[in-house]
């Protein structure tokens, strides 16, 4: 595992609203994952949280993976030299959130966030 750049725990499934109820209700009745408290709808997956988040822009789901740095601004620089795209338009973080949105070869989108190692 690299110190610079690790997987972390949470997966965004971005789901559009004409199936979001569907979804929601096979992870919580037929599935029966474990729903974690809170303002959003997030489930025990194993390790991970798997948040699901009603997207009405989008017409089919996506998911949305996650890495880890201690170092923003270097983890950043490092991807920009291996040519990954950067999408930070897709979702707008939080003011206190350090981190950007980028894309996979396969389109699939990450988010890179600094935080301390767990």
């Amino acid at each position: 595992m690299s110190d610079l750049i690790w997987g972390g725990v949470d997966v965004a499934m971005k789901v559009p609203p004409h199936q979001y109820d569907a979804t929601v209700s096979f992870y919580r009745d037929v599935v029966k994952l474990k729903e974690i408290e809170g303002n959003d709808i997030s489930f025990e997956l194993g390790p991970i949280r798997l948040w699901i988040d009603r997207v009405p822009t989008m017409s089919q789901a996506e998911l949305w993976l996650e890495f880890l740095t201690p170092d923003f601004d270097r983890a950043a620089e490092h991807l920009e030299k291996a040519d990954v795209p950067r999408c930070d338009l897709i979702e707008t973080l939080p003011p206190d959130l350090r981190g950007g949105w980028i894309l996979n070869p396969a389109g699939i989108v990450h988010l890179v966030r600094e935080t301390g190692r767990d």
